[in-house]
């Protein structure tokens, strides 16, 4: 028997359960696609912030949100954990350190470089901490374009609601012992810098069976290309990640990330440098560009044609997220080569001659030679 079909199911549903359309994706144009997340205000406290981009800033990106965020020294961003996503992290600059719980209690801290990556799964608590002397800067995804950074469940947060004689009687403890608590959200905690190695847990040492980092972009990277270089980890290398792929491009001067779509997964956009010329077609003869600056996020829809190309002098390098631990891409190239020639001159209206200088491999990136 049929399942019934819920009234006013949200459209970009990824189970695709209803194949509903999205009305911000099906109108007769398309979207801009493009937020200036580091224009933004966001949340500042002394030189730390946190700057996001959700469905209010960016309204086709309902299926991934994202924050930039930078902590001084001696800064922690407090204990807390996501209702509704996991999150991915890419360490732009400094040092950091991170300590995550899971629901069967083991815990784990690592200490972070630029280029590492962290995945913390759906609802396990989780701190994020400065090393070091100098400030940490790094971007955030998570698996869900209505996550907010500024309705995160924190600890201080928490505290500050319950009355007192509950929270002590929950932690085993009497009001006294207990003392004083937050007043309310605490969000950035400053103390001291914290130990060159980290101090062991509470409970003691009792790490997960999978763990929550990844040496990224600090590495070689997974695929060289004429014109740019790819850093690429899902699931087959980095177990944990089940719902986010990342990848890092650095794309050359004039190289392109050639036309595309993915068949099970939004792609998630930070630029780092360079300036990109994004390209998207929604079909029903709708296209639309945008040129990312450094600082800029931009946001392609499942399934949605694009590219990516630097149109600068310098070498172009690209944060990229994908709601999917599997990576799946279809490239233009790849999808003519995989044709016979009689298909192609029918299709393209092209002589066999014509179709001579055609692609006959996966060119994936170009240099435009």
């Amino acid at each position: 028997m049929d399942r019934p079909i819920p009234e006013n199911a949200p459209g970009g549903d990824t189970s695709f359960f209803n194949n509903l359309p999205d009305p911000v994706t099906t109108a007769a144009e398309l979207p801009r696609f493009k937020f200036e997340l580091e224009a933004s205000e966001g949340r500042q406290d002394r030189g730390s912030f946190g700057k996001q981009v959700t469905v209010d800033e960016l309204p086709l990106a309902k299926g991934m949100a994202g924050v930039s965020m930078k902590l001084q020294p001696g800064v922690m961003r407090e204990m807390h954990w996501h209702a509704t996503a996991a999150e991915w992290a890419y360490v732009l600059e400094g040092r950091v350190r991170t300590t995550v719980v899971d629901p069967a209690g083991h815990s784990e801290t690592n200490d972070f470089d630029p280029g590492d990556i962290w995945y913390f799964p759906r609802g396990h608590g989780h701190m994020l901490e400065c090393l070091g002397d100098e400030p940490c800067h790094f971007i955030l995804i998570f698996d869900n374009g209505y996550q907010s950074e500024f309705a995160t469940f924190s600890l201080t947060d928490w505290m500050a609601q319950v009355p007192k004689a509950i929270l002590a009687k929950s932690l085993g403890m009497s009001e006294e012992q207990l003392g004083e608590v937050a007043a309310g959200e605490v969000y950035f905690a400053t103390g001291g810098h914290p130990p060159g190695n980290p101090a062991e847990p509470r409970q003691g040492t009792d790490p997960p069976g999978l763990t929550h980092r990844y040496r990224l972009a600090s590495g070689e990277p997974t695929k060289v290309h004429p014109g740019g270089r790819e850093w690429r980890a899902d699931t087959s290398v980095f177990p944990i990640s089940r719902t986010v792929t990342g990848v890092v491009f650095d794309l050359d001067a004039g190289a392109i990330r050639e036309l595309h779509w993915h068949p099970n997964a939004d792609e998630w956009h930070y630029l780092v440098s360079g300036e990109v010329k994004v390209t998207m077609f929604g079909s029903k003869g709708r296209y639309r560009e945008e040129l990312l600056s450094p600082g800029d996020v931009g946001y392609i829809p499942q399934g949605f044609g694009h590219s990516l190309e630097n149109i600068s002098k310098e070498v172009a390098r690209i944060v990229i997220g994908l709601n999917s631990g599997t990576y799946q891409t279809m490239d233009l190239s790849q999808w003519i080569a995989g044709q016979s020639d009689d298909v192609l001159e029918t299709n393209l209206g092209k002589s066999a001659s014509e179709l001579a200088d055609f692609p006959k491999r996966d060119l994936f990136i170009n240099d435009g030679r």
